[in-house]
C-alpha cells in the first residue's frame, strides 16, 4: 500500500471511529440507485378469479397465438383482470349461462397502455407479417390504423372492458399453439381454423375482416345465434358490444371513463384488493 493511500485509510478509519463515538451509531451507506417500482392498479381493480372461479380464462397476449406472434409487453402473468363493477357483472352473467349449459372464456380484460403502444411499433412495422394468414389475410398492414384495427389508445387500458366468448360444457380442452405451425384464415370454416372451444362465432377471435362485425350479413344461422346469445347474456348486466367485434364488451357505466392505465397484468398489482 503506498503512503497516500496508508493515510487515506487512516483517515477514514479516525472520522467513522469519531462518528461512532459521538452518537453511538455509525451511518449505513447510502443504497444504491435503483428504478422506479412498477405502478399497481387501484383499489377498484380485481383478479376476476377472485370475483368467478368458474369462467375460463385463455388469456391470448401472454403467449405467441396473436396477431403480434409474440408475448405481448405488460403481460407479465395470465391473468383477468378488470374493475370490481364490470368483474361482478361478468359473474352474473356467468351464473345465467352455467344454468343453460354455458360457460363464458375470456382471452383478454385489463390491457395496459405499453401493450397498447406494443401494437403501435407492430403496426407501424411493415415488414413483420407472420401472423397474417390468419389474423388479418385481406387487410394490408399499412391500412392498420386507417381501418380501425389498431388505435394509441384502448378502452381495455380503463379496466371495464373484456374480449370473450361463450363454450358449451362440458368444455373441450384447447391444444397449444405451436409457433411456426401452418396458419388459416380467421373466418375459414370452424373446423379448419385454429381449435377453439368456443362455439362458432363464424369468425375466429381477433379477426381483422369485417366478417367480425356482430351483426355482418354474411353471418347467419347458428353463427348469428351464438353471437346473440353472447350479446344477450352480456347486455342484460350492462355491457355494451363494440359493433365491429362480436368479442368486445365494455361495462356501463366505467368507474374510469378517461383514465388509461399502465400497471402490469400481474398478481402482485391486485395482491391484497
Amino acid at each position: 500500500m503506498t503512503g497516500l493511500a496508508s493515510a487515506f485509510r487512516t483517515l477514514a478509519i479516525t472520522a467513522a471511529a469519531g462518528l461512532l463515538a459521538a452518537t453511538g451509531t455509525l451511518a449505513a451507506p447510502a443504497p444504491p440507485a435503483s428504478a422506479a417500482p412498477e405502478p399497481k392498479a387501484p383499489r377498484e381493480f380485481v383478479a376476476l378469479s377472485a370475483v368467478d372461479r368458474t369462467i375460463i380464462q385463455e388469456m391470448r397476449y401472454t403467449t405467441e397465438h396473436n396477431f403480434v406472434g409474440a408475448p405481448v409487453d405488460g403481460y407479465r402473468q395470465p391473468l383477468c383482470i378488470l374493475t370490481r363493477p364490470a368483474a361482478e357483472a361478468l359473474h352474473r352473467a356467468q351464473v345465467r349461462l352455467l344454468a343453460r349449459g354455458y360457460t363464458l372464456k375470456v382471452y383478454d380484460c385489463y390491457r395496459p397502455q405499453r401493450a397498447v403502444d406494443h401494437f403501435v411499433r407492430w403496426a407501424e412495422d411493415l415488414e413483420d407479417e407472420r401472423m397474417r394468414e390468419e389474423f388479418y389475410p385481406l387487410v394490408d398492414k399499412s391500412r392498420l390504423f386507417a381501418d380501425g384495427y389498431i388505435a394509441e389508445k384502448s378502452g381495455h387500458s380503463r379496466g371495464s372492458t373484456v374480449d370473450l366468448t361463450v363454450v358449451r360444457l362440458p368444455a373441450a380442452p384447447t391444444r397449444a399453439y405451436v409457433p411456426g405451425e401452418r396458419l388459416v384464415e380467421c373466418y375459414a370454416p370452424q373446423a379448419e381454423r385454429f381449435p377453439d372451444n368456443s362455439v362458432d362465432m363464424g369468425t375466429g377471435y381477433d379477426c381483422f375482416d369485417t366478417r367480425s362485425h356482430t351483426d355482418d350479413p354474411r353471418i347467419q344461422g347458428e353463427q348469428r345465434a351464438n353471437r346473440q346469445l353472447l350479446k344477450g347474456a352480456l347486455g342484460e348486466q350492462g355491457f355494451v358490444n363494440l359493433p365491429e367485434e362480436w368479442w368486445h364488451f365494455t361495462f356501463k357505466p366505467e368507474p374510469f371513463p378517461s383514465t388509461f392505465f399502465d400497471f402490469p397484468v400481474a398478481r402482485r398489482s391486485v395482491a391484497g384488493h
